[in-house]
Formats: C-alpha cells, structure tokens, sequence
C-alpha cells in the first residue's frame, strides 16, 4: 500500500448532520458518473432521492476543462436535497450532493472531498474511475456506483472495484440512455442485478441507504491504493507497483503504457499516471492516427504546390529539371488522394457508428 495514502485512509461512519451522531454499516456512500447525455440522466435520478436520505452522493460528469459546470445549479432545482459543487477539504455530510468541477478529479480520502489535478484517465479530468475506485477502497462494501448514459468505457473499471470490495454496482438501462456504451462497457465488465431507467434509481438508492451491510473494512489491495495515490498526486510512478510494459504507447503523453497487473479486463497505465481502458485507448489510438494522416495530408499538399512552383519556374529551361519536378507533383497528389481515401475510411467510432470527417476537416 502506498504509504501516503495509508496515512490518509479512515473508515469511520460519516456524520448525520440532522441528528450529530454515526450511523454504522449502512451503504451511506453513493458515487455516480455519467458523461454524454448524463445531465438528463442525472436530474432523473436525484429528483427520486428521499429528502432524509442517509448518505452522502458524489457526481462525476465529463466536462470540458476550460467550461464552469452549470451542473450543481441545474441539478439543485432537480433534487430534494442540497447540492453544491465540490471544495477540496471539506469534509462529506449526509444528505448532500457533491458536484465534482472541471478539470479536477474528485476523489474521497479520510471522509473528506478531495479535488486533484492528477493525470487524466480515459482523456478525462474529472474522470470517473478516480472517484469510483477512492470510495471503493475507502468505504468499501458500504459503497453504491453508479454508471449513467455516456460514451466509452469510463466508470467500468472504477465500478468493478467497488463490486469488488463487497460495494453496490447499479448501471443505467442501456435502452433508456441517450448513450449506451458507457453503460453497456459496465455491465459488460461489472456483474449486477440493478439494470434500471434513471428514473427509478434515485429510489432504489435512498432504500439502499438504509439497508445494512457487514463492519468492518474490506482487505488492503496495494494495486487499488496505489491508484488512488496516484490519482491524488502522490510521488509515485508505474516503475514501483506495474513491471510489465504493454508495448504501446500513451495517447496523453507518449510514454510506455504498464498494463495493470490481476486486472479483469486489460487496463493501461504510463509512468506518471495517465490511465486507459481498452476501448478509450482504442478511440484514442484511432484520433492519433487521423491526426498524423492530417499531417502527412498537409505536407504532401505542400510538396504538391512547391513542385508546380518549380515546375513553372524551370519551364524556360526544360530538360531534366522541368521533368523531376513534374513527376514529383503528380507523386505527391497521387499519395495525396490515398491518404485522403483513408481518413474517410477511418472515421472515428461512436456507439458503433463511423463518423466521417466533415467537408470543413476535409479540406485542412
């Protein structure tokens, strides 16, 4: 186990602020992670929590980094409980909604809400599979993930920890979401008998709140805390807990990716931590490579023009000169138009459609 994160780790009960005393062994965690068409998802299901529900909830939704969330103010006007965004230190109360912001994970470490600029994971930050695997580790069996509609395989991973550790895992019905592959890569991944519309699992969970579960913390997994740490910046590399190099590259920054040891389905970390599931790298790898065909694209192009240029300005001489650098034009619209052919082929990969680029992509 990562000392850092040992040093930090307290399992006690979370404080009722209605009544000032702990409430022991009831699943008074919840954490739910939702990506694209998430808010609507969201606001299904915290407008079914119980007003004295006994836990308190965590929200992770993909934003982009430069844009303030609208997300706490739109759910606050949805749920019967008070919700806010997220403040590093603050410590978790029941009965409350915790909004992580943008650009900063969320994690949960010694009952207190944590926000880090730790590496992104699945090219996310928030990611989900930070807070997931913080409160499965934490709290475990007294913990409840959720996965809501969203796009790759975020929260998967995360969510197979908290099954793991004895938690809840409670997965949006893949046919009542705007997007089903997120919840589709969890049940894929994670066993559940909770496969609901979002708008019958707000009250599934304040009735999950109440239930008890058995005391006492789940065993140590040093692979688990070293996650965590990692995702809370502590000083740690892939070099001190994965030693075997899975032979690709990472998409974020370009280092070795590690794949994680014991993992139930292939999982992927680059010494300082950016993560990835298989099928968020695969989008990823697909987004390099169209990437470096715009590239190569462009200089072709530009080879193209330099050899007309040439071209006409050798033409009073002719000769040898005038026919190099014809054939080396015609060369370069030749690849040009194969190049081309295959972006178009590419596309990028989205619930199962392909997505070709647009005529404005077309023409960089």
């Amino acid at each position: 186990m990562s000392a850092r994160l040992a040093g930090n780790v307290s399992r006690e009960p979370l404080r009722d602020e209605s009544r000032g005393v702990g409430i022991v062994a009831h699943r008074d965690i919840i954490v739910i992670g939702a990506s694209a068409g998430g808010v609507e998802a969201l606001r299904a299901v915290v407008s079914g929590l119980s007003p004295s529900i006994p836990a308190a909830l965590c929200v992770v939704l993909h934003v982009p980094p430069g844009s303030p969330s609208a997300l706490p103010a739109i759910l606050a006007r949805a749920a019967p409980v008070p919700v806010r965004a997220a403040v590093d230190g603050e410590p978790l109360r029941q009965g409350r909604i915790y909004v992580a912001p943008a650009d900063r994970h969320l994690l949960i470490i010694d009952h207190r809400v944590r926000l880090s600029r730790g590496a992104s994971e699945n090219g996310h930050r928030p990611a989900i599979d930070p807070l997931f695997r913080s409160a499965a580790y934490t709290f475990g069996p007294r913990t409840v993930g959720v996965v809501l509609s969203g796009t790759r395989d975020d929260g998967a991973g995360g969510l197979l920890a908290i099954a793991q550790r004895g938690g809840v895992a409670i997965v949006q019905d893949p046919d009542d979401a705007l997007h089903p592959s997120m919840p589709r890569s969890a049940l894929d991944l994670v066993r559940t008998e909770h496969v609901l519309p979002a708008a019958k699992i707000g009250p599934l969970l304040s009735e999950l709140a109440r239930s008890e579960v058995p005391e006492g913390p789940a065993d140590d997994d040093p692979t688990l805390a070293a996650e965590v740490a990692m995702s809370d910046m502590a000083p740690l590399t892939t070099d001190e807990f994965f030693n075997e190099p899975a032979g690709f590259g990472c998409p974020a920054c370009g280092g070795a990716l590690y794949e994680l040891p014991s993992a139930k389905i292939p999982r992927y970390r680059c010494r300082v931590g950016h993560a990835w599931a298989p099928e968020s790298l695969l989008e990823e790898q697909a987004a390099g490579l169209e990437g470096a065909l715009w590239t190569a694209l462009r200089v072709l192009e530009e080879r193209a023009a330099l050899a007309e240029r040439l071209v006409i300005g050798s033409a009073a001489g002719g000769g040898a000169h005038e026919t190099r650098y014809r054939k080396a034009a015609d060369d370069a619209l030749q690849t040009a138009s194969t190049i081309r052919a295959l972006i178009e082929s590419i596309g990028v990969a989205v619930d199962g459609r392909s997505i070709a680029p647009t005529a404005r992509q077309r023409s960089r």
